[in-house]
Formats: structure tokens, sequence, C-alpha cells
């Protein structure tokens, strides 16, 4: 009884990084904060070590992503638009991923009147494309996907989406205070 009650007790505790924001009304979202901590690190681990075993070394984990959107649909992308689909405000940071990707060759400006667009060369098509083969090898493999845990998967890509515009409009509620 009393290791019935010891594992009940354990279960009970919420795994979070920063007990001092555990809220009374809401112990899941400091969980589900942790677990994006966690997550996001791995995910970024990760990308460059797919795109590393692809053969393009030295990236960090916006440089992989800025190369995937750009190489995204085969259509240029300004700079905006690239801010703007990944949620990044700071187009300093993006800027210096796209100027870090032209030097290696693997992305390519034009300009068109005063716009300048971004599109991946076909060096960088072949990088993304061998990171694909990689991720297919190594994480969807890995997976075992069957048509249950997919269905969990973009639930859950789902629900953080909804979160991504919860998280922006508290940031917007806190920046006016």
């Amino acid at each position: 009884m009393a290791s019935t009650r010891k594992t009940q007790k354990a279960e009970s505790v919420p795994i979070v990084s920063s007990a001092h924001l555990v809220s009374p009304r809401s112990a899941e979202m400091s969980e589900f904060e942790f677990g994006l901590i966690v997550s996001g690190n791995a995910f970024h681990r990760w990308i460059v070590h797919c795109m590393s075993a692809a053969g393009l070394k030295d990236l960090t984990p916006l440089d992989v992503l800025v190369l995937h959107h750009v190489t995204h649909r085969a259509r240029d992308k300004r700079l905006a638009d690239i801010c703007f689909i990944m949620n990044v405000e700071d187009t300093h940071l993006i800027n210096y991923s796209l100027k870090k990707l032209q030097g290696l060759g693997v992305v390519a400006s034009s300009k068109s009147g005063k716009e300048v667009t971004y599109a991946a060369t076909d060096q960088g098509r072949a990088y993304v494309e061998r990171y694909r083969e990689i991720r297919e090898d190594c994480l969807i493999n890995a997976l075992k996907a069957d048509s249950a845990l997919n269905h969990d998967i973009g639930q859950l890509a789902r629900l953080l989406r909804v979160l991504s515009g919860i998280y922006d409009q508290a940031a917007r509620s806190a920046a006016s205070l």
C-alpha cells in the first residue's frame, strides 16, 4: 500500500525546469514548457547533425531552417517573408544566415527593382535532398510511424500552432505593460 501511494505521489509531481513558475491553475503549462525546452534543444541538435551528415557542416540550427525554408516549394523568398513564416522578429538573424548560406554557395539572391529574393542553388537543393534521405533513414524509420502515431503527431502539431498564437498574444500583452 505504501508503495502504491509513493508511485501515485511521484506521478503527480510535475516535471518542470522552473518550480517557481508553476501555477496552481496550470502546472501542465510548466510541464509543457519544460518539454518544449528539452525537445526544442534535441530538435536543434538533430537538424545540425543531420545536415552535417548530409555534408554541410558548421551550420547553426537557424541556418539549417533558413536553408530548408528557402528551398521550400522552389519559390524565391523575400527576407520579410522568411521572417514572417519562421516567426522571427529580428531580421538581422535571418539576414546573417542568408549571407552565410550565400557564402557557402547553397543560396543565391536576385534583385528585381528594389526587391531582393533568395532561392536555393542546385548545390543547396542537393544538400537538402541528402538531408531528406538521412532523415528518412534515421528519424522516420526510428519512429516506426504507423497511422495512429502519425495522427497523434499531427494533433500535436496543430496544438503547437495554437499555443504559438497564445504565446505571441501573451508577448504582445507583456510588451505593453
